[in-house]
């Protein structure tokens, strides 16, 4: 079962080797983390053994990675050590017991070549058991550990000056259990893109992230949550998930109680700010923005009625140092896009325009990571490909790199010469295309799949139709592409022009009789 090592540790083990790279502690690692120190310690023995230079690491996929430094566990079908969760809950009951503690005690015993699994899934397998048993859970809120986040009910408006309408907003709430401290941030939608990017600002806010973020079960970040079984997430909250080394844990259907902090923030929090903002008239999305800012700031710094302190003193004092540092460069929202074929002109294609992929990978299926910004192209996850996007609104443009074309190397039976070859066969006026979309190809390679396409008409139409289509498009566009030709045969342009030929040539070699056959006289 290789796709269990590799779908268990792809992100682990690079991430593992990088921090070791940085001269970052096995302790630290451990806690920060949530790489066991036995994993990086034996990790970090296996680098120096095979003395991998990091520098490197780009250039291999996960699958090359596993087999490099764990080749034995690689072919292993079953690498982990089973965590006992009955034990687990009973022991969690007893005093001075947690499950860093069980957790650690789990670590130890792991024997005979068995893995102990991540701390953040050990604490996730423990919430699901608790779910599954319909437990109560020992485990009382300790700063640093779970974020609570939700959308409020209660909305907000704002009036657009220029037309009256009222454009409606929503806003997305957060909190930490231990210490209250919350964030709330108002939207125009409630979008993934907008979830995702809510949960990057919360961890920004806060200024680091928790071991894991409970959350209701959202189409925008659950795709199922079964009473049984793995629940699912959206692919894009997984990633920032593993971005960030929060576990993400959605709340049980209909069991709110396992999310009760930020149910009762949002109460607190629609009484605070939209309960006092409801006679303002906001005339921007950007002006009630800050007016809730402004209100979120307040509600954070009210001092508790039965408590201590106030949600920022606490949190200052206590909750902030527990959190995770946030990573050196935030989480970007992006789409993926899976199994894109490499075409023979060493392209792949995103909404109709064409971006290079080394021509070693023609023919073969590719991962497109797309953000707001830039293409990345991967093969079995290692990158292979960076690209700035084209805007939505261009169409049938190429980005391509020079390094990206064969040279010497044919990865096709299929080239230009061939091409022009068959184009002649058809007759001049198809040849005469074809060589005009060559000619505006920076590379010739980019003209292989407009020049295959124009040709393959002939497949549908027949080589004499499509050698007609050829001369009617000459007459007609500078530069004939598979759309105009396709026009025209699927209109039978070329059979009417053909008939209207054929028309005139009657007419100009028929016999004329002259006026006498009429009665009239000759002149």
């Amino acid at each position: 079962m290789k796709g269990a090592f590799i779908m268990a540790v792809k992100f682990n083990l690079r991430l593992c080797l990088q921090l070791i790279d940085r001269g970052i502690s096995l302790n630290t690692i451990s806690k920060q983390y949530h790489i066991s120190k036995h994993t990086s310690s034996k990790t970090k023995h296996r680098m120096e053994v095979l003395q991998f230079d990091i520098s490197t690491i780009d250039q291999y996929s996960d699958d090359e990675l596993g087999k490099l430094f764990f080749p034995e566990m690689y072919e292993s079908e079953n690498i982990y050590l089973a965590v006992d969760y009955d034990y687990v809950h009973k022991e969690l009951s007893k005093p001075g017991v947690n499950l860093k503690l069980l957790w650690k005690e789990y670590c130890l015993s792991a024997k005979d070549g068995k893995y102990p699994v991540s701390y953040s899934k050990y604490c996730r397998g423990y919430a699901q058991h608790v779910e599954r048993h319909n437990y109560t859970n020992h485990i009382e809120h300790k700063p640093g550990i779970r974020t609570e986040i939700d959308w409020s009910g209660p909305t907000m408006h704002y009036m657009v000056p220029s037309t009256g309408e009222l454009v409606k907003v929503y806003l997305f709430v957060a909190t930490l259990p231990f210490s209250q401290y919350s964030y709330v941030e108002p939207t125009k939608d409630m979008k993934m893109n907008t979830w995702i990017n809510c949960n990057k600002h919360m961890f920004e806010y806060f200024g680091g992230s928790t071991v894991r973020i409970v959350c209701d079960n959202l189409k925008t970040g659950v795709v199922s949550h079964p009473k049984e079984g793995e629940i699912i997430l959206t692919d894009m909250y997984s990633d920032f998930g593993n971005h960030y080394m929060t576990a993400i844990m959605p709340a049980q259907v209909r069991k709110p109680k396992q999310k009760a902090s930020v149910e009762g923030t949002i109460g607190k929090i629609a009484t605070t700010i939209i309960a006092s903002l409801r006679n303002v008239e906001f005339h921007s999305f950007e002006e009630l923005y800050q007016a809730v800012r402004e209100k979120l700031d307040e509600f954070n710094t009210t001092p508790f009625q039965k408590r201590d302190g106030s949600r920022k003193e606490i949190f200052e004092a206590v909750e902030k140092q527990a959190l995770k540092p946030l990573p050196e460069i935030p989480f970007e929202v992006c789409h993926w896009f899976y199994s894109r074929k490499v075409q023979v002109n060493c392209h792949i294609t995103y909404q109709k325009n064409w971006y290079s992929v080394p021509y070693e990978y023609v023919g073969k299926s590719v991962d497109l990571k797309v953000s707001e910004t830039t293409l990345t192209i991967y093969y079995q996850n290692k990158r292979i490909n960076i690209h700035k996007l084209f805007p939505a609104y261009i169409k049938n443009k190429y980005s391509t790199y020079e390094q990206d074309m064969p040279e010497s190397v044919k990865v096709s039976e299929w080239d230009d010469v061939r091409i022009k070859k068959w184009a002649s066969k058809i007759g001049p006026y198809t040849r005469k295309v074809v060589e005009i979309i060559f000619e505006r190809c920076k590379v010739k390679e980019q003209g292989y799949n407009p020049a295959m396409s124009v040709l393959h008409l002939s497949d549908k139409y027949s080589n004499e139709r499509l050698e007609l289509s050829c001369q009617i498009a000459l007459s007609k566009y500078p530069s004939p592409r598979y759309k105009h030709l396709n026009a025209i045969l699927s209109n039978n342009q070329d059979k009417l022009g053909k008939q209207g030929n054929a028309s005139e040539e009657r007419k100009t070699t028929g016999h004329l009789r002259g006026a006498e056959f009429y009665g009239g006289k000759s002149k």
